[in-house]
């Protein structure tokens, strides 16, 4: 079993549960950082951005250098627009009105710190949204999965009979890559299966 401190921050349940099903149950320790500082129009840059900042709170808060901090941030680009989390039920029926039939590219930024040591980068996954009635989407937005991600969708819940497809990553969709996952990690000089310590 895993020796090394791993710590989430994020409050994403989904987040949480895609390391528990890959082995790894860390600490889950919520950054409280302002997202609304930080703005962009490049979405791959907005999510790194992000990322590293409640990356770096957490490690601060932490102050534990032999921890490993893992940061994300998701975010989706459509026609050109950066969607976060929606305002309301009713930015949530909107988006959906206009995003369905269409495609857009969900963001994820990643960062992890360990020692001082620090590597971030973006993954990226191609969505294409069905092309669903308002009677679906409100009943939907009614459930209130929406109004709490990026995006305004999941597609390991109640939302994903309403994604057609997907190009790349799905693991990025729920909100982490774990491929760029070990690869950050594996910068960082840890070998992936050290962090196992949820094993079946």
């Amino acid at each position: 079993m895993s020796t090394i401190r791993t710590v989430l921050a994020s409050q994403s349940a989904a987040r949480l549960a895609t390391l528990r099903s890959a082995g790894i149950d860390p600490e889950v320790v919520v950054s409280g950082v302002d997202e609304d500082r930080v703005a962009s129009k490049n979405a791959a840059h907005l999510s790194t951005a992000l990322a590293q900042m409640k990356c770096r709170a957490v490690d601060e808060l932490l102050g534990d250098p032999e921890a490993l901090v893992i940061g994300a941030d998701s975010v989706l680009s459509f026609e050109g627009d950066i969607l976060g989390k929606p305002i309301g039920p009713v930015e949530a029926a909107g988006r959906w009105r206009r995003m369905r039939g269409g495609s857009g590219v969900l963001f994820t930024g990643h960062c992890v710190r360990r020692g001082g040591e620090e590597f971030v980068e973006s993954a990226q996954t191609i969505v294409h949204f069905a092309d669903v009635t308002d009677d679906e989407i409100d009943a939907y937005v009614a459930t209130g999965e929406p109004l709490n991600v990026a995006g305004a969708f999941t597609i390991d819940g109640l939302g994903g009979a309403f994604i057609r497809a997907i190009e790349g990553d799905h693991h990025n969709v729920v909100g982490l890559s774990l491929p760029l996952l070990r690869d950050l990690v594996g910068d960082l000089g840890i070998a992936w299966p050290t962090l196992w310590n949820r094993l079946p």
